[in-house]
């Protein structure tokens, strides 16, 4: 509990004038925490130190780190903030206020769920709008206590982890702070999938000394070349985080792709004095080694939302992808302190004048919340403003920044609520486009519309079918169909429970599924189902989950072998692939062998390949896990016929990774198909999921399940 580590740190940056302040704040609260301890054991000012010594890690000013010293005084030991203001000044008494209101609040599960998330989230905006200061602080609060986690009881432990991926993290990557992303989100996945962040540890350690020879190397190619072209730069690896690279396999796991695709797991960071220095770089790295397609970006012309600059490029270099990151000093440091540069030299320095800007986004945010419920505003705030963005132009050139994902009718939605209803199709780069495209940056996006005013499409509110991201336009979209008659929308309501229960063959009450919506009154129910509160595909999730399985199979399936099925060590089901030299199947003793490059490997024992490997090192104990059963559900497809029909449905049926069992098609005189197909699925959640799917394929005009 030694104050000199937080001394040194601060008097690297600080007016020694400073000092003094942090030396009181400290020496008040070691007095007034004296006897208290955490749950750990440990005396209970390491925790204030602790989190001050992470902001001034981030260089933040006196004030901030007194305030972090002194963050949990009033709440835990009974000092007024009248007494702090007092001692320490108005501008350290508000910050330690704002703090400790934000830290009142009850965990998600403690109440009605989503209500004190929201709240949480509502306050610390308004925190932030007004000092965003407040909110540097109780990230590093967070940050020492997912540090220390392990202390507490494991549902506490999962609650808290959950709510830090949720909102701490995403507000960090918002405001530039990447060094506290990383920690905040690699602490949260350790509670919350530990066998796979274990499993994946592991993967990359097996990797560490094969990829520091490989960056080494490349580094010093690159420094000579530089040099020669008379570019001062610094070359240094850049190591990848275990979430960041866990979220990597899972999107490539789920395009059949394998980890020797993952472009950054080698990264390296250029960092050189000028602008002009950066693109005689990306020309000197270009020239050495070949740059991938579509993995360029340049954020030195085109800015994150959070300030955040570089051009990232990625190359095919000594037989491996690499991504590089090429930047100057200055956008180097804000790119570790983010939104906190703003107070590193606010002694006597001048104003940031583009402080307003960043933070902008916080006072769009505010007015929502004006308008919107608890659940609406933290649904929209995670995803409209704590999500990846991406940068389109108008067709006047007006750059409008939406989040990944984000459609047409997204952005339609984002410049006026009236042209998203009246959307009738888009352009984009001057090409027709369909609705669900996602949009790219540097897009041109021309909304076409229609004076006819029919409105929004209640399609437009499966999340399936994907033409909306924001919860802004969903929630525009909701509002036009709940101003429509009552009438009308119990109407359209009972019309789709009619065809969702008729496509599943299911007979329930329509009192009865009311209930699991928790829905009193049924015409309540059927208005919100009609004016797209409920969407229709939330039916078949709902029975698959409150009920017992609807699908009984006629035959039993035999379960099949994948990578999900093993565990390795008992620690998990991450990063495993079944040789195809012996096939293994369930019921074989089986072994891994770890590769350089796709993980473990699965083989038989008696495989030939694993009896002549040399390095038994390499060999580690697996065992077969949980296998799913799958069950066989005949179901009837009407379509207009035409060439590709049957690819087409295959393609929907295999994104869903769903297998086909068997199919057959009878062809009738008015050019109509009918598809007899029978699917191996886990249930009515999936058919829920890919039902609108398959409707969505040009010519199908009609999908359920067969009754038989």
């Amino acid at each position: 509990m030694d104050i000199r580590n937080l001394i040194d740190k601060t008097q690297e940056y600080l007016p020694s004038r400073t000092l003094a302040l942090i030396e009181e704040a400290y020496e008040f609260a070691f007095e007034a925490h004296k006897g208290q301890v955490r749950m750990s054991g440990e005396p209970y000012l390491e925790h204030p130190l602790s989190t001050a010594i992470i902001l001034a890690d981030l260089r933040l000013d006196a004030s901030s780190i007194a305030a972090a010293l002194l963050h949990d005084v009033p709440e835990d030991c009974g000092v007024p903030i009248s007494e702090i203001e007092a001692r320490f000044g108005a501008e350290v008494a508000k910050l330690v206020d704002g703090v400790t209101k934000l830290g009142k609040l009850p965990l998600p599960t403690e109440v009605k769920k989503g209500e004190p998330q929201a709240e949480n989230l509502r306050k610390m905006l308004i925190a932030m709008a007004e000092d965003v200061r407040v909110v540097l602080i109780k990230l590093a609060d967070r940050l020492h206590n997912m540090r220390t986690l392990g202390a507490l009881p494991p549902q506490k432990r999962q609650d808290i982890a959950q709510e830090t991926m949720e909102i701490y993290a995403p507000l960090a990557h918002r405001l530039g702070i990447f060094e506290m992303k990383w920690q905040l989100e690699d602490l949260s996945f350790c509670y919350l999938e530990p066998k796979k962040y274990q499993q994946l540890a592991r993967f990359v350690s097996v990797q560490r000394t094969q990829r520091e020879s490989y960056i080494n190397e490349v580094s010093s190619i690159l420094e000579e070349e530089l040099r020669r072209a008379g570019i001062k730069a610094e070359v240094t690896g850049r190591p990848k985080h275990i979430y960041s690279i866990y979220q990597k396999t899972e999107r490539y796991a789920s395009q059949g792709r394998d980890l020797d695709d993952i472009h950054d797991l080698f990264a390296l960071r250029v960092v050189v004095n000028e602008v002009s220095d950066c693109y005689s770089a990306l020309g000197v790295i270009h020239s050495l080694w070949h740059p991938l397609f579509g993995e360029f970006d340049d954020y030195i012309a085109n800015p994150k939302d959070s300030g955040y600059r570089s051009i990232h490029t990625t190359v095919m270099c000594l037989g491996y992808p690499i991504e590089m990151q090429i930047r100057t000093y200055e956008m180097h440091r804000y790119a570790e302190y983010g939104i906190a540069a703003h107070w590193r030299y606010k002694e006597g320095a001048k104003e940031d004048l583009h402080f307003e800007e960043r933070i902008a986004w916080l006072r769009q945010l505010i007015e929502w919340q004006r308008e919107i419920g608890a659940e609406e505003f933290l649904e929209s705030t995670k995803t409209d403003i704590l999500s990846d963005q991406v940068f389109v132009y108008t067709p006047k050139g007006e750059v409008k920044n939406l989040p990944t994902g984000s459609t047409p009718i997204d952005f339609a939605y984002r410049i006026h609520t009236d042209l998203g209803h009246n959307c009738v199709g888009a352009k984009v780069n001057g090409r027709l486009i369909s609705l669900n495209y996602q949009l790219r940056n540097g897009d041109t996006v021309q909304i076409l519309t229609t004076k006819a005013g029919k409105g929004p499409s209640r399609d437009w509110l499966n999340p399936h079918l994907g033409y909306i991201k924001t919860s802004t336009a969903r929630t525009r979209i909701r509002q036009w169909f709940r101003k429509r008659e009552r009438g009308e929308n119990i109407e359209r309501g009972k019309e789709l429970l009619d065809k969702e229960l008729r496509r599943f063959n299911i007979k329930v009450s329509e009192e009865e599924i009311a209930r699991l919506f928790n829905y009193d009154d049924l015409g309540d129910f059927l208005a919100a189902l009609g004016y797209g509160e409920i969407s229709p595909y939330q039916i078949g999730v709902k029975l698959a989950r409150e009920e017992p399985p609807h699908l009984t199979p006629r035959i039993p399936t035999r379960p099949r072998p994948s990578s999900s099925a093993i565990q390795v060590l008992g620690v998990g089901d991450l990063l495993t692939n079944i040789a195809q030299c012996c096939n293994p199947v369930p019921g074989d003793e089986i072994i891994g062998y770890i590769t350089r490059s796709r993980g473990v490997m699965v083989h038989r024992k008696d495989c030939p390949n694993i009896l002549n490997e040399d390095e038994k090192e390499r060999l580690v104990r697996v065992e077969w896990g949980q296998i799913d059963q799958l069950y066989p559900v005949p179901i009837i497809i009407e379509a207009r016929d035409r060439v590709g029909l049957l690819r087409d449905i295959g393609t929907a049926v295999a994104e869903e990774k769903v297998n086909i069992a068997s199919v057959n098609a009878n062809d009738h005189d008015d050019h109509t198909i009918t598809i007899h197909m029978t699917l191996e699925t886990k249930g009515i959640a999936q058919l829920s999921r890919l039902f609108p799917k398959l409707e969505g394929v040009k010519g199908i005009i009609s999908v359920s399940r067969d009754a038989g």
